[in-house]
């Protein structure tokens, strides 16, 4: 049984390195309370590795990233560097199209106690997956559109190959879900199948997937649709799958649901590599500053070892993964780990304090 996983570091940008500190001291922790070992090779990328050198992504750190375990990324890019095109710095989005990773897997979990927008029923709780295909939908002509001085296009691309990974994906992970008794096994696509042909394509990969899982139940909603049900009801959903734009947004949605992207975790997951990140921005307004909210970054390392016992058969990495989700929920719910854009005084180096605090109790 594999026991020694090197994980490739990227340090990010703004509050990046700020909220990559307290993750890896959690990760180490974590790893000897559970005898197994995590090496970290930190390597360069992002917005300000851009300014000094002229790259976003150095060859070395793709290579590394390559050849690693698995990806730990934190926050990237800057607002004001920027490529010649205009468009931001985003080196996130080159690693999903080098590794293919296809499945961009954005977890909306309220755990008991946390906070959210929503008036809830009592016997009611959010514990839904959304899935977003990473590599093509409108963001596959990043760098290719055509601008003239009357119009401009993008291209939006959905393809048979990236499209039927994908829904395996998502059908696997909803079965899994049903066995862990977090999930009912129900996959639900989300498209715009009445307008395009292309999402009409979408909607037909999806059909002949779900033929193969008649253990597990599907239906279809349009992506507008599903913006409303994601408020009014969504403690009906469990696995969501969608286009890679549509994901996009309907994440942001599903971070607000847990009180805000500050504790939005995520995974870009292909076939043989995958990435783990919040799904916040670097913030330099407030880098330097000791008040970002590391909880995101926490638990997108939590996914990384669930990933990585699941990945290689190695019940105890997954554990960890597990009892340092456990550990960051109970941080939340005593108010220990709540910094100030959840309404609490705490610093980063505190809330990784009390995250540690109660890990420790977790592992007793």
């Amino acid at each position: 049984m594999k026991s020694t996983f090197d994980i490739a570091v990227f340090d990010g940008d703004g509050i990046g390195p700020e909220i990559m500190k307290p993750t890896i001291d959690l990760l180490e922790r974590v790893a000897q309370q559970n005898q197994f070992q995590l090496r970290f090779d930190v390597v360069p990328a992002g917005a300000g590795h851009f300014s000094r050198t002229g790259e976003s992504l150095p060859s070395r750190s793709l290579d590394v990233a390559r050849d690693a375990d698995a990806i730990l990324l934190s926050a990237m890019g800057l607002p004001a560097v920027r490529y010649p095109d205009g468009t931001e710095i985003s080196p996130q989005i080159e690693l999903r199209k080098e590794l293919d990773l296809f499945a961009g897997v954005r977890p909306v979990t309220l755990a008991p106690g946390q906070a959210t927008p929503l008036k809830l029923p009592p016997d009611r709780r959010i514990d839904f997956v959304l899935v977003r295909e990473s590599t093509e939908g409108l963001f596959w002509s990043q760098g290719k559109g055509e601008v003239t001085q009357d119009e401009a296009r993008e291209t939006l691309v959905i393809t048979r190959e990236t499209s039927e990974k994908l829904f395996r994906f998502a059908f696997n992970l909803a079965q899994r879900r049903r066995q862990s008794g977090r999930g009912r096994g129900h996959v639900t696509c989300v498209d715009k199948a009445n307008v395009f042909r292309a999402f009409a394509f979408f909607r037909g990969l999806f059909d002949a997937e779900a033929d193969r899982h008649s253990e597990l139940t599907a239906d279809h909603v349009y992506v507008d649709a599903m913006t409303l049900w994601m408020v009014q009801k969504p403690w009906l959903l469990d696995v969501l799958v969608t286009e890679n734009m549509f994901g996009d947004i309907l994440s942001d949605l599903g971070a607000a649901l847990m009180g805000g992207l500050g504790i939005a975790p995520s995974a870009d997951i292909g076939e043989n590599h995958a990435v783990f990140q919040p799904c916040h921005g670097s913030a330099p307004d407030i880098a330097g500053q000791g008040t970002a909210n590391p909880i995101a970054m926490i638990l997108s390392a939590a996914m990384m070892l669930e990933w990585l016992g699941q990945t290689h058969d190695a019940p105890k990495v997954e554990q960890a993964g597990e009892s340092l989700r456990q550990a960051v929920e109970s941080a939340m719910a005593s108010g220990q780990a709540l910094t100030r854009d959840l309404g609490g005084e705490a610093t980063t180096e505190q809330a990784g304090a009390a995250v540690a605090k109660l890990l420790d109790g977790v592992a007793a």
